[in-house]
């Protein structure tokens, strides 16, 4: 299991483009990919899923990825998406 904050960067928010970019990436592995905006989960391979979560710009969402292949999703996910999120670093005690 592999879990990550991030932060909606791009100014429009996650609407319907970045989010079809998002789950196109996240379909690609062999994993379960939830993501989060308070007590709001959506399945992180759904476009309908990612757009309910009402996501504008500065939103912090936690992704859950649970799977075999969730380091690499993980890692994909970071890389080809981070013109719409960046991840949130935890901050030092």
């Amino acid at each position: 299991m592999k879990e990550l904050q991030v932060k909606v960067s791009n100014r429009n928010g996650l609407h319907a483009r970045p989010s079809a970019h998002f789950a196109s990436i996240a379909k690609k592995f062999d994993c379960r990919i939830s993501v989060t905006k308070g007590d709001r989960a959506a399945d992180g391979k759904s476009i309908m899923g990612l757009l309910t979560l009402a996501a504008s710009y500065g939103t912090v969402l936690n992704i859950c990825l649970v799977g075999p292949e969730s380091e690499q999703a993980s890692q994909a996910l970071l890389e080809d998406c981070k013109e719409h999120i960046t991840l949130v670093e935890p901050e030092s005690p």
